[in-house]
C-alpha cells in the first residue's frame, strides 16, 4: 500500500496547482433582467360533484354564485330567488390562482392552476372546478372594466395532506398574450437577487460588463450601478437589432464571486441553521441550561465549550457549531444560543428566523 501513497500524494498536489485561485459563477446564476417576471391570475370559481363534503347549505357566498352560474347558463331563478336552490353540499366556492411564468406565454397556452375552498367544504375529492374566469394584475382605464385572461376548469387533483386545496393540471386556458418588454429607450436594467444585493456587487457587475464590451464596441460606459439592486446597461449600437444576442452574451459573463454577506439563516420549525460568508462572534460567555459557553477558551466544571480563536482572530459560528454538535446539544437549544449571542451584539452578521 505504501507505494502507491507517493503517486496518490503527486496527483492530489498537482490538482491542488491546477484549481483556480477564485470560483467564479455566471451573471445569469445572481441576476435577471427587469421585466421578466411572473404574472399571477385570480379568480373566483366553484367547485362541483362533490359528494357531501361540499359547502352547507347556510353557506351564502356559495348559494349566490350558483345562482350567478345558472343565469350565466341561461336558467335564471324564479320569483323565490335564493330559496329555489340549496347547495347540498355538493358544491364548494373556491379562490383559483395560476402564475405565468416570467418567459411569458401565448394565447391558446395552457397553464396549472390551484384552488383553495374558502367556504365550509371538508373536502374537494372528487370534484370538477366550473368554468372559472381569470383576471390579471394589469390596471385597466376603467377600473370596473376587469379584464379576463383566460378561464379555468377541469378535474382538481387533491392535495392528500390538505383535502381542501387542490391542482388542475392544465386547467387554465389564455384568451391573452404575455408578452415581457425588457427594453425601455435602447437600455436594459439587471436586477440583483435580493439575497446577494449589495453596493460592492452591482459596482463590479457593472465594472466586469465594461471591460468585457469595451474592446469590441470602443465604449468603457454602457453599464452603471444605479443603487444596490439595479444596473443600467445600454445596449450597444451594434446589437440594437439583435437585442437577445446580446443579452444572452451578457448574461453569460464570468464573475468572480464576491464575499458572501455575513448571514444566519434559522428555520425553527425543522431546526436547520445555515451560516452563510465568514460569521464571527466576539468574545462571550453564555449559559444556557447545563452549558456554559466561552468563546475565549478557559476551563470550567461541567459540560463545558471552549471555541478559542486561533492566531489571534475572532470565533467563528461555525465552530461553536461543531463544538456544540460535539456534545450532541439539541437543534432547540443551539438555536436560543444563536439568538442570545445576536441580542448580545455578539454576533457578527445577519440574523434571520424563518
Amino acid at each position: 500500500m505504501k507505494r502507491f501513497l507517493l503517486p496518490l500524494l503527486l496527483i492530489a498536489v498537482l490538482l491542488g496547482w491546477l484549481a483556480p485561485a477564485r470560483a467564479q459563477t455566471r451573471l445569469r446564476n445572481i441576476c435577471r433582467v427587469k421585466g421578466q417576471e411572473e404574472n399571477q391570475l385570480v379568480g373566483l370559481g366553484l367547485v362541483v360533484g362533490l359528494r357531501g363534503t361540499g359547502d352547507t347549505s347556510d353557506y351564502l357566498p356559495t348559494i349566490r354564485s350558483l345562482a350567478r352560474a345558472l343565469e350565466l347558463m341561461g336558467s335564471p331563478l324564479g320569483k323565490k330567488g335564493l330559496e329555489e336552490i340549496t347547495a347540498g353540499k355538493n358544491a364548494a366556492l373556491v379562490m383559483v390562482t395560476a402564475t405565468v411564468p416570467k418567459q411569458g406565454a401565448r394565447q391558446g397556452d395552457r397553464l396549472n392552476c390551484t384552488v383553495s375552498s374558502i367556504g365550509s367544504a371538508k373536502s374537494l375529492a372528487g370534484g370538477r372546478l366550473f368554468l372559472t374566469p381569470m383576471l390579471g394584475p394589469r390596471p385597466q382605464a376603467d377600473p370596473k372594466q376587469k379584464r379576463v385572461y383566460g378561464f379555468a376548469q377541469g378535474p382538481v387533483q387533491v392535495d392528500p395532506q390538505n383535502p381542501t386545496t387542490g391542482r388542475i393540471y392544465r386547467g387554465l386556458q389564455l384568451e391573452a398574450d404575455f408578452f415581457h418588454p425588457f427594453i425601455k429607450d435602447g437600455k436594459l436594467t439587471l436586477v440583483i437577487d435580493p439575497h446577494r444585493a449589495g453596493f460592492e456587487l452591482a459596482q463590479e457587475i457593472a465594472s466586469t460588463i465594461n471591460n468585457h464590451f469595451s474592446y469590441e464596441v470602443k465604449r468603457s460606459d454602457l453599464a452603471r450601478a444605479i443603487n444596490a439592486s439595479n444596473i443600467e446597461v445600454e445596449i450597444p449600437q451594434v446589437y440594437r437589432r439583435e437585442p437577445v444576442q446580446f443579452v444572452a452574451l451578457l448574461m453569460s459573463l464570468p464573475l468572480d464571486q464576491v464575499q458572501t454577506e455575513a448571514r444566519v439563516v434559522i428555520n425553527q420549525q425543522t431546526g436547520s441553521i445555515v451560516i452563510s460568508g465568514d460569521v464571527q462572534i466576539s468574545p462571550a460567555v453564555i449559559t444556557h441550561r447545563n452549558i456554559v459557553v466561552e468563546t475565549t477558551g478557559g476551563n470550567r466544571a461541567g459540560q463545558f465549550v471552549a471555541v478559542a480563536p486561533q492566531d489571534n482572530q475572532p470565533a467563528r459560528l461555525q465552530s461553536l457549531l461543531q463544538a456544540l454538535n460535539a456534545i450532541k446539544v439539541p437543534p432547540e437549544d443551539t438555536i436560543e444560543i444563536i439568538k442570545a449571542l445576536h441580542r448580545n451584539g455578539s454576533l457578527h452578521g445577519w440574523l434571520v428566523i424563518e
